[in-house]
């Protein structure tokens, strides 16, 4: 039988002693320190259970351990014991609750010995019960006995430890709906039972505490935001109610789940994660200093002041099911509780209206939970009937739509529409599918019974026998006052093993140590270190290895308190210059025996297996990668293997993430170190791993076949050639005489994966390589050019290697991996056919006189941004031209004219009007058209930047507009229409085109009225505006159309789906994928005087691509930005590109090439690299160029423009 308590678990201060910031030792009572797991039963060797999170000590204790003067002080409320409850989520989805108790205890006192600790101090502890089942009554009532038994003055008829022992190995979970269990800690009786199956989920807990933090508005607007599957943030004072406030939600939402982050109490020094891009749900402590943080779209929820925020609109819940749902809640309500809403009525009284209202119970929270599983039943009503699955789709959302909205007479609600496309929804759609849960779903259920007239309540099982008492006694167990007795003034620890209180001993003796020796150093002058250093002859062999293994110390304690803080470079900071930086990389450098080295990896080895997520910001990419070619390149001449070996493995582990969340590996980076070519390390690593993992039970050849998969995964992660990997794993399969069975799998699995490295990031090496017109390596690849030319930084796998090649995200990703037939790698070709530096072209290295600008006005993120073009005006202001001007929006709800020719006073008005943020923006000759957030267009007289018409139709979010000629306006939104508007009679002339979901991005000529547009629905549409038909819908894109650009009978677009495709309007057909790219194509640009096409994308590689006899070919890549390729601007002469690192690069073709290039020669590969401005750490969202005065502008979401103005002479 299963076991209702999994682990106890003691967290607190042990003997490795650091600071939140990384830094070893004691630094007083004002600092907050890393909690350590001290005990625990069942042991971590316990093979009942799966060891409890290496995050729990972290989480239990979120503001980290403090040291105090004083312990218990009944006059001192800060210093009471907290008792608390925490969810824990594991990566499959599943939960761990955890009851924690945290009080003042005592410092042991050898700890106190070693970190010179000031006598009878005291620190945070924190003791735990867990268990997978969600009980917390019995999980807080047992821990809360256990706590009181320890500190009882009568103490306890047996060890501390033998009472959890006997209470973690013995109480069993009940069966639902039939047994109780009743169980003693002590003189306490303690019960436990779980409601039968077939009903609402188990919840153990009150919904009360929501109810009383938020009044009914609020908590339907929170309720709706969770629905929809927004960034949820929660923050009070207590921690308990931040656990409890979350799971209640996430009860109210059954039958549907929450799929994201779930992290109900997220520890302090936690509080980036706060931006992560994807929904989450967690909850906060209002102390915690958020501020800095971009806090764009994340709904914050106030639970001490009933206060909700959000940049975002929350959709409203429909009508008639929000009146119903809210009336509902207040007669739950009114009787019982004297909440909120009745206080801002007026009618408070300091007695529950209504009189005789029974205080909340279990019948209040069943009553709470069937009103919202009602809600779900009426606003679902006949879902069924659309359920399809198909290969496409499960559930047909339109037809639901459409009927729902028949019935109501009311337009589709954008709420309901959010909704049907949830993770949620989707997955209790699969979940119903097929599946036994689907004959027990309450939904149906209740939809049913309402269908029959019959109570709601009929739909839950019957209570009507009673369940079978379980008694559980220990025998050990002695009656009070008999017998000895156990009494403690601090809790005590659990009996530890020969090798725990060895290793505590070494840890605690290397601490006492290193204090001795920093004391010893900091106080002694430069002279008498200097005649120690001059007569090491003096010391005996012992002393000398002492002295080493303190230096040794030493250093890896600097390295340790260095990491940590190189860990917390921020957006700001330059990695290359910090100071932790600097000096990490003086000790791996100026250490002639590797100590530096190899200590600087074990540092991140311990922090990795510490639970460390690996993950990496920008700033701290750049510099551990750095380190790592260092440490690696010094280990490599020192002959060590052990640390290049174990550099690898850690490099294969941390990555950074782009704003879309795809990975990039450190182990990509490392490619230009010449030790991986070279057979006799992987032969060494080989041999490594053989003793490693050996075992007599395994099959000879199966054990070396799988040590060449895993060397074959680090391989692939370099970047090395096909051939050459297969060649060096080929030799050692050979040298260890596997059958050719094996060497046939091993082949297959590097194949595979070099399939798998072609789908996501096209051919790449660290090193350039001669390659073949069809994109595939040829069969003796020489190095082209100098070693340390840069590699395609692209996006590079999830996680890592060997964890994560056939994941549930990878098993999608083989349906991308497609044969294609162009990609000519990283080299452009001179004409004679000799390799060269494609991105440091001689015109690159002028010294060019540019310009940076900064321009401050707006104070919200810049979310848009135009560039007026010559050829969309003539004047402003009698003969002056106003192109090249530069118009800015912003989530502060303005539009900024910015005139770069006004040095110091660029801006020249700003245009107020919109209620939301600005997403589109466009002009002609006069005016100035503006879409936003808030579902208008708004029109401006450029001039006087009066406010001319305001043009309202759509019904989502406004996504791009368009100025055309005769005072019309073409725009598209969300909510898949595209209108065309009469600016003269503010009205919508027509809505000229429609897609099944959001529209992104959209082209359009005025010369043919041919319109091209995309979005959600991953469908390519034309329309024929002046014959008022649809020509097309061009399918072949499986994601979001990112960007689209027509020129004559030319489409070319980009997608999520990684593959830019080119179309033919006439034909209705698709010419050529391009599919060489690592992540989604975010912008494409096609070059009329090359008739080629140029791609961008968050991989931050530009392809440059031409045709060639019928087809398409890739004949250049730049690799120079790191980042999303956000904006291409192609011109005749001149190319601008600028990405969301806020770097920007101006391209340009000299004009002797122009008409000078032999038939065979490229086109496309003579744009060069003209100039790249020195990059400053900002976040970029858009950018505009100005090819006609050598312009880029970004804008970022600390609301400033970077203007570059690259003014020169040809």
């Amino acid at each position: 039988m299963a076991r209702i308590f999994e682990y106890f678990v003691v967290c607190g201060v042990g003997p490795e002693i650091r600071t939140l910031d990384g830094n070893r030792g004691y630094h007083g009572t004002g600092i907050m320190y890393l909690p350590s797991l001290l005990d625990q039963y069942p042991s971590s060797n316990h093979s009942l259970y799966p060891p409890p999170p290496p995050q729990l000590p972290t989480c239990v204790l979120p503001a980290g351990v403090q040291f105090y003067a004083s312990g218990f002080d009944p006059s001192d409320p800060s210093s009471f014991p907290r008792s608390y409850p925490i969810v824990l989520t594991e990566g499959d989805g599943s939960k761990i609750y955890v009851s924690c108790i945290a009080f003042r205890d005592p410092v042991c006192e050898d700890i106190a010995e070693a970190y010179r600790i000031p006598a009878n101090s005291f620190a945070d502890k924190c003791i735990c019960l867990i268990s997978r089942a969600p009980s917390f009554s019995i999980l807080r009532d047992a821990l809360e006995e256990i706590f009181l038994l320890c500190f009882s003055t009568s103490g306890s008829s047996k060890p501390l430890w033998d009472v959890i022992a006997y209470l973690i190995s013995n109480v069993p979970l009940p069966t639902p709906g039939k047994d109780r269990v009743l169980f003693a800690i002590e003189n306490s009786l303690l019960a436990v039972e779980v409601p039968p199956k077939g009903g609402l989920p188990h919840a153990d807990i009150s919904f009360q505490p929501l109810l009383q933090c938020l009044d009914v508005d609020n908590f339907i607007k929170l309720f709706t935001a969770v629905l929809l599957e927004r960034r949820i943030l929660l923050r009070s004072d207590k921690y308990s109610l931040l656990t409890l406030v979350s799971e209640a939600i996430c009860h109210l939402i059954y039958p549907f789940r929450w799929q994201h982050v779930y992290i109900p109490l997220l520890f302090f020094s936690g509080v980036d994660y706060i931006d992560a891009p994807t929904p989450y749900m967690m909850g906060l402590h209002s102390g915690v200093d958020i501020f800095g943080l971009v806090m764009d779209g994340v709904v914050v929820v106030d639970l001490e002041h009933n206060l909700i925020t959000t940049s975002e609109e929350i959709p409203k819940i429909p009508e008639p099911e929000y009146s119903s749902l809210r009336s509902e809640i207040m007669k739950l309500l009114y009787p019982n509780v004297v909440g909120i809403d009745q206080m801002k009525s007026g009618s408070f009284s300091g007695e529950c209206p209504g009189g005789g209202g029974r205080p909340w119970g279990e019948d209040h929270d069943l009553h709470l939970r069937f009103i919202f599983l009602k809600f779900f039943a009426s606003i679902l009503g006949g879902y069924r009937n659309f359920i399809e699955n198909t290969a496409t789709h499960i559930f047909n959302n339109q037809a639901f739509l459409k009927k729902r909205s028949r019935s109501t007479n009311q337009p589709p609600d954008p709420m309901i529409s959010q909704f049907l496309d949830s993770q949620g929804f989707l997955d209790y759609l699969e979940r119903g599918l097929g599946s036994e849960e689907n004959g027990n779903n309450l939904l149906d259920k209740l939809q049913d019974a309402i269908g029959r007239g019959q109570n709601p309540f009929s739909i839950l099982p019957s209570m009507l026998t009673e369940p079978e008492i379980i008694t559980i006694s220990d025998p050990g167990l002695g009656m009070s006052g008999s017998g000895a007795k156990y009494c403690y003034d601090r809790f005590p620890a659990n009996i530890r093993t020969e090798e725990q209180e060895e290793k505590r001993k070494q840890i605690l003796a290397a601490a006492s140590g290193a204090l001795e020796y920093s004391g010893k150093h900091t106080l002694s002058s430069p002279s008498m270190r200097a005649s120690k250093e001059s007569k090491p002859e003096s010391l005996s062999p012992r002393e000398r290895a002492a002295e080493r293994e303190r230096m040794v110390l030493d250093i890896k304690v600097k390295l340790q308190g260095l990491w940590l803080r190189l860990l917390k470079l921020g957006a700001t900071d330059d990695p290359l210059s910090s100071f932790e930086y600097g000096t990490i990389l003086a000790l791996i450098e100026s250490d002639a025996e590797g100590i530096g080295g190899s200590g600087f990896v074990e540092c991140i080895r311990e922090h990795i297996h510490s639970g460390w997520t690996c993950q990496l910001t920008e700033e701290q990419f750049i510099a551990v990668k750095e380190l790592l070619k260092t440490a690696i390149s010094r280990a490599t001449a020192r002959n060590d293997m052990a640390t290049t070996r174990d550099a690898l493995e850690v490099s294969a582990e941390m990555h950074k993430k782009d704003v879309n969340n795809v990975p990039d590996y450190v182990q990509r980076h490392l490619r230009s170190l010449s030790i991986w070519d070279e057979l006799r390390f992987w032969e060494g690593y080989f041999d490594y791993l053989l003793d490693r993992y050996s075992s007599k039970s395994t099959n000879y050849a199966t054990l070396v076949t799988t040590q060449l998969i895993i060397i074959a995964t680090h391989m692939a992660g370099l970047g090395l050639p096909d051939t050459d990997a297969w060649y060096m794993i080929e030799t050692i399969a050979g040298k260890n005489n596997i059958g050719y069975k094996h060497i046939i799998k091993i082949r297959g699995f590097l194949s595979h994966i070099r399939q798998i490295c072609i789908g996501y990031w096209a051919i790449y090496s660290g090193k350039s390589l001669s390659v073949s017109s069809f994109g595939l390596p040829s069969p003796r690849p020489q190095d082209a050019a100098d070693s340390t030319q840069q590699s395609s930084e692209a996006s590079v796998v999830g996680r890592s290697w060997v964890q994560s090649m056939f994941s549930r995200e990878r098993a999608s990703s083989f349906s991308r991996v497609r044969k294609w037939t162009s990609d000519s790698g990283n080299l452009a070709t001179n004409d004679n056919g000799s390799p060269q530096k494609q991105d440091l072209s001689a015109a690159g290295q002028k010294k060019v006189q540019t310009n940076i600008r900064l321009l401050r006005g707006h104070t919200g993120a810049v979310t848009a941004l135009h560039c007026v073009t010559k050829r969309e005006v003539w004047d402003l202001v009698g003969d002056r031209e106003d192109a090249g001007f530069f118009i800015s929006g912003s989530t502060d709800c303005t539009v900024k004219i910015w005139d770069p020719s006004l040095r110091g006073s660029e801006l020249r008005a700003t245009l107020k009007g919109h209620t939301r943020t600005v997403r589109a923006i466009s002009s002609d000759r006069g005016k100035v058209v503006s879409g936003s957030d808030d579902q208008s267009v708004l029109v401006w007289d450029k001039q006087t930047t009066q406010l001319l018409e305001e043009l309202k139709g759509h019904d989502a979010q406004v996504s791009t507009v368009r100025m055309l000629s005769g005072e019309r306006v073409l725009t598209a939104a969300h909510d898949g229409t595209v209108k065309m508007w009469d600016v003269r009679t503010d009205t919508c002339v027509a809505t000229v085109g429609r897609c099944s979901s959001a529209v992104l991005c959209m082209e359009y000529d005025d010369s043919t009225g041919i319109l091209a547009a995309g979005g959600r629905d991953a469908v390519a549409n034309i329309w024929d505006i002046r014959a008022g038909r649809q020509m097309h819908k061009l399918l072949g894109h499986s994601k979001w159309i990112r960007s689209i650009r027509m020129v004559g009978d030319t489409v070319v677009t980009g997608s999520d789906d990684w593959t830019a495709r080119m179309w033919s309007v006439s034909r209705g057909t698709c010419d050529a994928v391009l599919a060489c790219h690592d992540g989604p194509v975010l912008c494409v640009e096609y070059s009329v005087a090359d008739k080629g096409i140029i791609t961008g994308s968050n991989d931050g590689l530009l392809r440059f691509w031409e045709t060639d006899d019928g087809g398409i070919r890739c004949v250049k890549n730049v690799t120079i930005h790191n980042a999303s390729i956000l904006s291409i601007n192609a011109g005749e002469n001149w190319l601008g590109i600028g990405a969301a690192d806020n770097s920007m690069s101006l391209f340009h073709r000299p004009q002797e090439r122009l008409g000078g290039l032999s038939a065979t020669g490229s086109k496309m590969a003579g744009w060069q690299l003209y100039r790249t401005p020195q990059k400053s750490v900002a976040m970029v969202r858009c950018v505009a160029s100005d090819l006609e005065r050598k312009r880029i502008c970004t804008g970022g979401r600390n609301g400033m423009l970077r203007l570059w103005d690259a003014t020169i002479n040809i």
